[in-house]
């Protein structure tokens, strides 16, 4: 399916799948949309990137969801009711996903107007606004979060919208993102990055537990980001993804012991983490194009 780089808050829902129940209309969605769908127990998605923030919450069922960006790999998280995606926009988003549950899949679709959203980002950080942009997040979960879209689901089934309620929830729901998800950028239009102390951080932890079995999980959450996230952002600062760059942790190791030391083949597998020697010396040629023998011979 062709899609465009790009698409409006306004055409975002022509490429969503499934059934939407309801959708706000009229005065009292001036500041924020919002839909609610229910999913196919299986499906995929393609949409194009959308200038306003996105956040996605489950109102039922729970679900495997697999995520990537343009043609990057697939990264699973499990997703269960009454937690959130939050996307910021830039590129078009892949999304693949089955239920796992009995419930039926549904969930709201909110997309906060750019107007307010930029009101409250200057609240919380004036000058340094355009230092701030939301950041990505998937299945995570927000107690004061939560309550707001349940007013707003409640909005959303009544035959006529309070626009008093929904424009105070839109403003609560601004702010929120403002003050709670926020990251400041390197410089003015800047993409999504990684903070250049947390990427020292997380690649200093990388080479002290390089021995250890990568665990992708466990580096978003040094990150305070979603595995799909924190892949997308370690890739675009360091250029290999996360596993690779551990893959090369590895390597390097193994390419110093191999030259100044006269430790067997297998002992320098099992010392930089492979307790499988032919793993290693596969991995190994494929990296350097050499098996770890002839590395060791022409060195």
């Amino acid at each position: 399916m062709q899609i465009p780089e790009t698409t409006s808050a306004e055409g975002l829902e022509h490429y969503i799948h499934g059934n939407c129940r309801a959708a706000g209309h009229g005065e009292a969605w001036r500041d924020i949309r919002a839909s609610i769908f229910t999913a196919p127990s299986k499906g995929s998605v393609l949409t194009p990137a959308v200038s306003e923030p996105v956040l996605i919450w489950t109102t039922s069922g729970e679900v495997e969801v697999e995520e990537r960006e343009n043609k990057g790999p697939w990264i699973k998280s499990l997703i269960k009711k009454r937690s959130f995606f939050l996307i910021s926009g830039g590129a078009p988003y892949y999304c693949r996903w089955r239920t796992i549950s009995r419930e039926p899949f549904e969930y709201m679709l909110v997309l906060v107007e750019l107007p307010l959203l930029q009101r409250a980002l200057e609240e919380a950080f004036g000058a340094d606004v355009h230092q701030v942009r939301l950041r990505d997040l998937s299945g995570f979960e927000d107690a004061v979060l939560n309550s707001l879209m349940e007013q707003l689901y409640d909005e959303l089934m009544r035959r006529k919208a309070s626009p008093l309620r929904v424009q105070g929830l839109a403003q609560i729901i601004a702010i929120h993102l403002a003050q709670n998800y926020s990251e400041t950028v390197k410089e003015h239009g800047a993409g999504p990055s990684l903070p250049g102390y947390k990427l020292r951080q997380i690649t200093d932890w990388m080479a002290e537990h390089a021995i250890e079995d990568f665990n992708l999980a466990h580096l978003a959450g040094l990150a305070g980001l979603s595995k799909f996230h924190f892949h997308r952002l370690f890739k675009a600062a360091i250029g290999v993804s996360p596993l690779h760059y551990h893959i090369n942790l590895r390597m390097n190791a193994a390419q110093r012991l191999l030259r100044e030391t006269k430790k067997s083949v297998v002992n320098v597998a099992l010392e930089v983490g492979y307790t499988n020697p032919s793993h290693f010396a596969q991995r190994f040629r494929r990296e350097t194009g050499l098996s770890p023998s002839d590395y060791r011979r022409q060195r």
